[in-house]
């Protein structure tokens, strides 16, 4: 039977104090509505909070739910809206820098020295819409932002606002193989995980990973539905795949632009505009930024901790032979059939 209360659950030996009192800490600040939406929700031991609930099939921690409750209640799109949505660690800060520069490329050249991205943190430009703009009980007023207005998401698809299905804005979706997803993910968030909560092995990480018990996941579950989005709504959803942009990001870039109506024209081309903005936001020059080695993503994250490699393959120097062949079989069983493949 699911607790029904805050404070109702086993203490580990080691840090039982402490996760009850985080997780009090958490808890109080959630409105009476989120509190007892949580009292109805499955319920599992989290990473970087104490548990995180499934919430519209996607595992997510009590101030998430909180946030994801008042943007769908709130948000009210607009036609030129663009959002960038992806699971965390897909490559979601690189096309958010991309996609910036693009749409704004009328009024940042991406050559000039003082451009928003060599002194802001991609984060910033195109905030999150649960983890910066509906976050904490806000309820921000959006109707002067100067349109485009670029947002992003880590929320499923199923679970946006029905303003944005109905309007005409655009979507883009990134994801990645899940095994260097799930790499960067894990270096990722025991990175943000309170001093309170144990930091989990790469084991531990990878069962609940499998399992789909984790912040955001199940990573196939949340992938699918936008994969499945994209090909009735190619018009509305461009499904990217972090792989295919680190093989010929001129192309992709390209494609980004086409679709958001932002087409490079061949003046552009032949001016090496299109080759500019891949400088600016390659992953070593952002990486390499003042702004990205010291400062902070809603006053709490490291903005270093959003630049780690950054590459393609990595997970073959994590991985040992029973750890590919469970991760195999799960991705052979959970996305076989979709036409999805990594």
């Amino acid at each position: 039977m699911a607790e029904t209360s805050a404070t109702s659950f086993t203490k580990s030996q080691s840090n039982g104090e402490f996760e009850k009192e985080a997780y009090d800490e958490a808890y109080e600040q959630l409105s009476q509505e989120c509190k007892e939406l949580l009292l109805s929700l499955p319920k599992r031991r989290g990473w970087t909070s104490p548990y995180v609930y499934l919430y519209q099939g996607i595992w997510f921690a009590p101030t998430s739910i909180q946030a994801i409750c008042s943007f769908q209640k709130h948000f009210q799109a607009k036609d030129t809206d663009i959002i960038i949505a992806s699971l965390p660690k897909s490559g979601t800060t690189w096309l958010k820098a991309l996609t910036f520069a693009t749409v704004n490329r009328s009024h940042f050249s991406p050559s000039q020295n003082n451009h928003p991205l060599l002194i802001a943190n991609a984060h910033e430009l195109v905030p999150f819409l649960e983890f910066n703009l509906y976050a904490n009980n806000q309820i921000p007023d959006l109707s002067n932002v100067i349109e485009p207005r670029l947002f992003s998401t880590h929320v499923p698809f199923q679970s946006l606002r029905d303003s944005i299905a109905k309007s005409q804005c655009k979507i883009i979706y990134i994801c990645r193989n899940p095994f260097d997803n799930f790499v960067s993910f894990w270096f990722h968030l025991n990175k943000i995980t309170p001093p309170s909560l144990p930091k989990l092995s790469l084991e531990e990480a990878l069962e609940r990973y499998w399992e789909g018990i984790h912040e955001g996941g199940p990573f196939w579950t949340h992938t699918l539905g936008y994969w499945r989005a994209s090909r009735e709504m190619p018009n509305k959803i461009l499904f990217l795949k972090y792989e295919d942009l680190k093989g010929d990001i001129n192309f992709y870039l390209k494609r980004v632009a086409e679709f958001l109506d932002f087409p490079f024209d061949s003046k552009e081309e032949s001016d090496g505009l299109i080759q500019d903005i891949i400088e600016l936001c390659s992953f070593e020059r952002m990486k390499e930024l003042e702004v990205n080695k010291t400062g902070k993503l809603l006053q709490k994250y490291e903005n270093n901790y959003f630049f780690r490699k950054g590459e393609v393959g990595d997970w073959v120097n994590h991985f040992n032979p029973s750890m590919i062949e469970k991760l195999s079989r799960v991705m052979e069983e959970k996305l076989g059939g979709s036409g999805l493949s990594f």
